[in-house]
């Protein structure tokens, strides 16, 4: 799976971290290394699995040896998705150099083979003490004859054939889990790393004396110990849904159902619209056999149509408001008697974990479970979560928010409504849920804070909607990058790059010292030890070019031929030809920015739909939808001057309609102007400025955008506050400059008035 540069730059900062402490690591005791520890910072739907999956093939290029990954997770279900994803699923290509199985699975020999790297995964509840103590057969035993040899024993010596012992890396998702015995159990295996991935930073006390001496004889900081994600690159990345709606229903559980029911109807309507390839999918949090009124057990032993169950009950509406059963399932452990049997449309997953699977396969809809499903399922097809009131608790809530949060395709769409997470949460009191959104607010603005928030208390019979409708129907013109200037010369430096598949010195990296290690006789402590000069792990020429490219300009690597056998040839990482294929496609991808261009296709349009607005909304009489929100004062005038020239005009949301694309490698890679306006002739995208970023921007956002056909031009201009020259100075603290391009080169434009801007802003 391709990487996005915030990922890359995550997976990469561990592994360099982990390169440079190893080259003069903290002992433990003569032969045993301070393990270096590392903390993954990052929200729900960043992407973390695969940014570790990308981070151990990145530190296996950095060591001596192949290492073995001890990859844990909490839940069965997360442990059992993880597990397909690295063997045989989307992440398999990131790790091309690790064999995969569970750690049950793990015999001897695979511990001794290294000829590859190994990765064993399993729950972190595979290593309690108890179950160490007693044995467990079937956890610790390897199922030799040598019963003697458990496989925590063989995990402390991994040792290869030839008698090397092997680096550990532990690696923990959600390691705030984490508990000071378990923490103790994973240290007396002498890792080389534990690197915790989680959106806490908090790490257990067994792992605080380790921190100390990391700090104390380091000179470590807490940011060299935590590689955080920003939350903002998430967002903006497309991974994750950019709005968030709360909505509070003190009414009956069928009234809030059928609010659900409608907006879903209508966000299914604009899947269709543009072309998703999915449709929207709705979970219903509740409890399983409770009673809401009298807090009594569900009897079941009754027929199906008297049951009083919630599952039942929101299974009942569904299917009485025209959903097929067949897009229902019910994931709880709901009872029944054999002589009260549900319906056979009724699909019922009662067996938690164990009935995951099957559940998958399903591709249900509409699921009803309790809190059960939670953890490991999280479709980013999930737009509508119903929660009853016995289940709303602050935390309760913020944990479902978590299972919709994943965007599907990761790519915004041009209707809010594609982008938008929408709860209905059922409660008796407007106080209770008063409480519940304010302790949402104050999760989502610690965490999350791009993502933006809205909220009502509803009646069930007048819909409040967080999004407004366009009154006007207009388009916006596809954006892309062309490349055909750019193919000869790249061919050209690809063809001449050097082939190394018979170079036995510039393949080469400076070398390290490892222990040998050889039993003596059948004295188990006795031991042998000398050291030898070790190499890192080689690469292929392909995997550094590739990975090299893709941080630099991605899509260059889509007009390189890398089918030629020369980038077989493997090298280590800190060697000559290592470098020199690194400067190649430094090289390679400032051909591909210099000589390609950002072409508008007039005809190739994308229609423009709903938006998010706010209760501080302002009403225009022009623009595209009715109200906007979010504007800063300088953007509200502008905005208010512009709905006075009678043109159709709308306010480009954030991650917007209109995302224009960027070439030069200096920041993000598209921009979105504040300003959409509509000519006969023309297109401009308009873009207010703060006075510290105009300069930076009139040299990045400015240019001209060649047409792929006849058809309205599309025309950048930049506005800022005060008044400045051409070489970028003020020479006047007020009026307005207008950016724009004249005959090649930027040229700012002055004026006194916010209507003389708009006017210039407008004509060409």
């Amino acid at each position: 799976m391709e990487l996005i540069k915030f990922q890359i730059n995550a997976s990469e900062m561990i592994a360099t971290r982990l390169a440079d402490y190893l080259k003069d690591p903290l002992m433990r005791t003569k032969d045993e290394i301070i393990p270096f520890y590392q903390n993954l910072s990052s929200i729900t739907g960043s992407g973390k699995t695969l940014i570790l999956a990308d981070c151990i093939e990145q530190i296996r290029v950095y060591l001596n040896t192949q290492p073995i990954v001890l990859w844990l997770s909490k839940g069965k279900v997360v442990v059992s998705q993880t597990l397909e994803n690295l063997s045989t699923g989307k992440y398999a290509e990131n790790i091309p150099n690790y064999d995969v199985k569970p750690l049950l699975d793990c015999k001897e020999r695979d511990l001794q083979d290294d000829k590859k790297g190994l990765i064993l995964i399993a729950t972190v509840g595979k290593i309690n003490q108890k179950d160490k103590e007693e044995g467990d057969r079937r956890v610790f035993q390897t199922g030799f004859d040598n019963a003697d040899s458990s496989l925590w024993d063989m995990l402390k010596k991994r040792q290869s054939f030839a008698g090397v012992k092997r680096d550990l890396i532990i690696v923990y998702d959600e390691g705030h889990n984490l508990s000071d015995q378990q923490t103790q159990i994973l240290l007396d295996l002498s890792p080389t790393a534990l690197i915790a991935a989680s959106a806490t930073t908090k790490v257990p006390k067994a792992l605080e004396w380790y921190i100390a001496r990391l700090k104390n004889e380091k000179g470590m900081k807490d940011k060299d110990l935590v590689v955080a994600v920003s939350n903002k690159e998430v967002v903006d990345s497309g991974l994750i849904k950019k709005h968030i709606s709360l909505g509070g229903y003190l009414t009956p559980m069928e009234l809030a159902i059928n609010n659900l029911l409608e907006d879903m109807k209508e966000t299914e309507e604009a899947t269709k619209k543009y072309d998703c390839r999915f449709l929207p999918k709705a979970i219903y949090v509740s409890d399983t056999n409770m009673l809401l009124a009298t807090s009594e057990v569900d009897n079941h032993l009754v027929p199906f149509d008297q049951r009083r169950a919630r599952p039942i009950k929101i299974w009942k509406h569904l299917v009485a408001q025209g959903v097929p059963p067949e897009e229902i399932a019910v994931y709880c452990n709901l009872k029944f008697d054999k002589r009260f049997p549900k319906p056979d449309n009724f699909n019922l997953f009662s067996g938690g974990d164990n009935d995951y699977e099957e559940f998958t396969k399903g591709n249900y809809r509409h699921i009803i479970f309790n809190q059960s499903l939670q953890e490991g399922w999280d479709d980013p097809a999930c737009y509508f979560a119903y929660i009853d009131k016995d289940m709303g608790s602050s935390t309760q809530v913020t944990q479902v928010i978590g299972r919709v949060l994943r965007q599907p395709n990761a790519t915004h769409y041009p209707d809010d409504r594609l982008n938008m997470a929408s709860f209905y949460i059922k409660t008796d009191e407007k106080d209770v849920f008063k409480s519940i959104l304010e302790e949402v607010r104050k999760t989502l603005s610690i965490d999350i804070p791009e993502i933006s928030l809205s909220y009502h208390i509803g009646s069930g019979k007048n819909k409040i909607r967080p999004t407004v409708e366009p009154r006007y129907e207009v388009d916006v013109p596809d954006i892309a990058i062309v490349s055909d200037r750019a193919m000869a010369e790249i061919k050209n430096v690809v063809d001449k790059m050097i082939d190394y598949s018979k170079d036995d010195m510039n393949t080469i990296g400076e070398g390290s010292t490892i222990k040998f290690i050889t039993d003596i006789g059948s004295n188990e402590d006795g031991r042998e030890v000398t050291t030898v000069t070790a190499h890192s792990n080689k690469v292929t020429v392909r995997w550094i070019f590739k990975r090299e490219l893709d941080k630099l300009a991605k899509n260059a690597i889509t007009i390189c031929d890398i089918s030629s056998p020369k980038f077989d040839a493997l090298v280590e990482y800190n060697s000559n030809a290592a470098s020199y294929v690194k400067d190649e496609a430094a090289k390679i991808a400032e051909i591909y920015r210099q000589n390609s261009i950002i072409m508008q296709n007039p005809i190739d349009t994308v229609p423009v739909g709903e938006v998010i607005i706010n209760d501080e909304s302002i009403e225009f009489k022009n623009s595209v939808h009715v109200r906007y929100s979010d504007f800063n004062d300088f953007e509200l005038d502008f905005a208010m001057e512009l709905d006075k020239t009678g043109l159709v005009w709308m306010r480009n949301p954030k991650n917007g309609v209109l995302k224009i694309k960027l070439l030069d490698g200096k920041g993000t890679d598209t921009f979105n102007p504040d300003f959409i306006v509509w000519t006969d002739e023309t297109v401009y995208a308009l873009d207010t400025k703060g006075n510290h970023l105009i300069h930076t921007d009139s040299v990045r956002k400015l240019f001209y955008l060649e047409k792929a056909c006849d058809g309205k031009d599309l025309v950048i201009k930049l506005i800022s506050e005060k008044k400045y020259n051409v070489h970028g100075q003020v020479i006047d603290q007020n009026g307005y400059t207008v950016w724009q391009l004249k005959q090649g080169r930027i040229s700012p434009i002055t004026c006194s008035t916010i209507r003389e801007a708009v006017n210039i802003c407008i004509s060409d």
